[in-house]
């Protein structure tokens, strides 16, 4: 929910790409937001019968504009270039990617790691507390203005996302809500889960990132990954027809 600044140089961001090691199915009980030590989620495009990033991407080749305006992906950034795109079941925008990390202070998520952190997220867990961004892959979508409101579009906390990025697809949810001038964040969690290098300061993407989600697809509790995971890939399947 911190106001982004331009904190990521075109070198940091061709940093080299993290493994994808996986975090555990679901984030609520997780404490340390530390990669060691969490067990490994299966890669959802390994298995049969899921949905490809190919085939995912081919649904959303050309865009109907549902925003009035464009998006900057960093504060600093010289032109607004992003539309938000719709279609019947679902809103796009194809960005960059910075790492959000506020919410739950962990030993990923902190002052120290993070000189933007925020203890609070826009959007609480179960059980009413900020989410845990080492932990919970989630997106970020701009706050609501001129420009484009979510929640007009049938989005909201906990709504279900896919994010793909080259040949890899991860769902999760939206978790928090951002500037309103800029688009393309999501949690350490979810870079991690991309194989995107995690850290806030340093870490992202500079470009390739697309971010599908799904309208009226809210799942509670927000913090469950097991629910995200299911659902998003049931949806991925509608999307493309399968």
């Amino acid at each position: 929910m911190r106001t982004r600044m331009l904190a990521l140089t075109s070198a940091a961001c061709g940093a080299a790409l993290l493994g994808a090691a996986a975090l555990p199915a679901s984030a609520s009980g997780s404490s340390s937001g530390s990669a060691s030590g969490s067990a490994q989620e299966p890669e959802a495009d390994a298995d049969a019968g899921v949905v490809t990033a190919a085939q995912l991407l081919a649904e959303v080749r050309a865009c109907s504009r549902i925003s009035k305006g464009r998006y900057r992906t960093d504060s600093g950034s010289a032109k607004a270039t992003v539309p938000v795109c719709g279609t019947r079941d679902a809103v796009f925008w194809k960005a960059d990617m910075d790492i959000d990390c506020d919410g739950r202070k962990t030993r990923a998520c902190n002052r120290k790691t993070d000189p933007y952190f925020l203890p609070e997220t826009a959007f609480q867990s179960s059980r009413g507390e900020p989410l845990d961004s080492a932990a919970l892959p989630h997106v970020v979508v701009p706050g609501p203005s001129k420009v484009w409101d979510y929640r007009k579009a049938g989005l909201t906390g906990g709504s279900v996302v896919a994010v793909v990025y080259r040949d890899r697809v991860r769902y999760g949810v939206i978790g928090d809500t951002g500037p309103t001038g800029i688009i393309g964040e999501a949690s350490y969690a979810m870079a991690k889960t991309l194989g995107i290098d995690p850290d806030p300061s340093t870490g992202g993407a500079e470009s390739g990132v697309t971010y599908i989600a799904f309208k009226n697809s809210r799942i509670s509790p927000i913090e469950s990954r097991a629910r995200a995971q299911s659902r998003g890939a049931a949806l991925a399947r509608e999307f493309v027809g399968r």
